[in-house]
């Protein structure tokens, strides 16, 4: 193979020619701020206002609930603090999971240390939570459930049109990080229920420093950043107006390709997951089989390290991970693996591969190959294999 393999998808994703093409007028020609009341400002203005609407369309919102921010992360923290802020009078109990991602983990954290109460939920071994555990967790005091919509590194999709039920049902107000899956799954947040979703351009083939946070409308939100009448006097800041116009493109043209894409990786998921699990001994898969992201495969491979498979990966041209790129370079195993019940040698040797539309068998194959001579190769260096293979 003579070409770069790019596997970590799940990570960030090449910016489409459509995309970038639609984007670049707004540095050069159409670079007024759309918040100024001359004529020039309008355009693009205007293009904002059709970026909304592209956002709200592939979830089936409408386009006043969509706000812009700079990513999922500041989405996520303005979400969570936001709401708690702006329902104190209600109470300051929050539920989520133990297998968010970090901008949701580290809110809840600091919400603590500001005198909330947090639920986290357990997981089961697949890394779903329970709806029973749910129910029994929501108090009169529960302001919020957020619970991501697919998780960001074994692929496991949560329950999400249950979990709205119940949070409807119950009155409580609920949030999911849809980050991993906006733009790579069907969603509808009237039909499930969602108050608020967030969500990255550059997830979707869209640029990096664009997200959205939805947020329904007549909710309550408080600001996240102050100093300015920008999104309705809810997100202060000069519009990045050409990353918004990225992100809407992006979005419509996900929007537009969205079944055939999940089917073709899906099928190519299969493949790569049915050869590496037949192909390699002692390997696991993480996170089920089918009610997972369409271009999620989580392995981990017994006996080896992680970190040391990626570097040797990375000198075969492909680029792969272990779990979220936010956390690279921890030397704790990921907290999603402790938590669905893998004791701490088998999480260490953990190996995310995630695909595009760009993906192709023969690239997997290739990919499968160097995994087996690779995996070999540390495990031939393990005292631990050899102690293993000893005792069999």
């Amino acid at each position: 193979m003579d070409h770069k393999i790019y596997l970590d998808n799940a990570a960030t994703t090449r910016v489409r020619e459509e995309v970038l093409s639609e984007m670049l007028p707004f540095f050069r020609e159409v670079y007024a701020n759309p918040s100024a009341i001359y004529g020039f400002a309008g355009e693009a203005k205007k293009a904002v206002g059709i970026a909304r609407e592209r956002a709200a369309a592939l979830i089936g919102a409408k386009p006043n609930e969509i706000y812009f921010t700079a990513g999922g992360s500041e989405s996520d923290n303005w979400a969570i603090r936001g709401t708690i802020e702006a329902y104190a009078d209600k109470g300051k109990h929050i539920i989520t999971s133990k297998i968010e991602h970090h901008a949701v983990l580290h809110t809840c954290e600091y919400l603590e240390r500001q005198g909330c109460e947090v639920t986290y939920l357990d997981v089961d071994g697949e890394g779903r939570i329970s709806l029973e555990a749910l129910e029994k967790a929501i108090r009169p005091d529960t302001v919020l459930v957020s619970v991501m919509t697919a998780n960001n590194e074994i692929g496991t999709l949560e329950p999400l049109g249950r979990i709205g039920e119940i949070t409807h049902e119950r009155g409580v107000l609920f949030h999911t990080d849809a980050v991993q899956a906006y733009g790579h799954m069907p969603l509808d947040v009237e039909k499930m229920h969602i108050d608020l979703l967030s969500a990255s351009g550059h997830k979707l083939n869209g640029p990096k420093g664009a997200g959205i946070l939805y947020c329904r409308e007549n909710l309550r939100l408080r600001p996240l950043i102050h100093g300015g009448a920008q999104e309705r006097g809810r997100r202060a800041g000069t519009l990045n107006v050409p990353g918004i116009v990225g992100f809407g493109k992006a979005a419509a043209l996900t929007g537009e390709t969205l079944e055939e894409r999940m089917r073709r990786e899906a099928e190519l998921r299969d493949y790569l997951i049915d050869r590496v699990l037949a192909e390699i001994p002692y390997t696991r898969l993480n996170g089920p089989r089918q009610e997972r992201l369409s271009n999620n495969a989580h392995f981990c491979f017994r006996f080896i390290e992680g970190e040391s498979l990626l570097i040797l990966l990375d000198q075969r041209g492909i680029c792969a991970s272990s779990g979220s790129a936010c956390t690279s370079g921890a030397l704790d195993p990921s907290h999603v693996l402790l938590a669905i019940g893998l004791p701490h040698e088998t999480a260490h040797g953990s190996l995310r591969l995630t695909l595009s539309e760009e993906t192709t068998r023969e690239e997997l194959d290739y990919v499968v190959e160097s995994l087996k001579e690779i995996v070999k190769r540390l495990r031939d260096m393990s005292p631990l294999y050899e102690d293993f293979a000893r005792s069999q």
